[in-house]
Parts: structure tokens; C-alpha cells; sequence
């Protein structure tokens, strides 16, 4: 099977050909909101690679703790925030 992956915000498309199972493919056109099976793909993708993003800056935070400059803490800026 072919697919043309197409969205309106991309400069560019890549023609791909991928052997995906039957069941997958019929899953994802139950779970995902897009119109056509194209959309619902890119819509998965682009999920999947948010997921792995969010993934890697949560073990860079590990690795590489978040600090504050002095004076500051997590507390004092949520109690800055919601004053607003």
C-alpha cells in the first residue's frame, strides 16, 4: 500500500510505502479524528514524535535538574502566578 502524506502546513511531502497490519490501520480510523486515513496517520505521527519529545526533556530534567536563580523557588513563582 501507498500513501502520499499530505498536510496543508507542509512545504514538503514524502511518498512513502509502508506494510502496516490490517488491524492497525482499521484501529486508528476507529481512535483518530482525522478524515481520511492519511490525516489520521500524520495525526498519529505527529502524537507519537510529541510523546518522544516530552520524553527526552523529562530525562534531560533528570540528568540535568531545573534551577532557580536565588531567591526564587517553584513555590514563590506559583504564588507570583496566581496573584495575577
Amino acid at each position: 500500500m501507498t500513501w502520499h502524506l499530505h498536510h496543508p502546513l507542509h512545504t514538503r511531502d514524502m511518498k512513502v510505502t509502508a506494510i502496516i497490519p490490517d488491524d492497525l490501520l482499521e484501529e486508528l480510523k476507529q481512535r483518530a479524528s482525522g478524515k481520511t486515513l492519511t490525516e489520521s496517520l500524520i495525526l498519529a505521527l505527529r502524537e507519537w514524535v510529541a510523546r518522544k519529545n516530552i520524553e527526552d526533556l523529562n530525562r534531560q530534567v533528570r540528568t540535568r535538574p531545573l534551577r532557580f536563580k536565588e531567591g526564587l523557588s517553584a513555590r514563590t513563582l506559583r504564588q507570583r502566578s496566581r496573584r495575577r
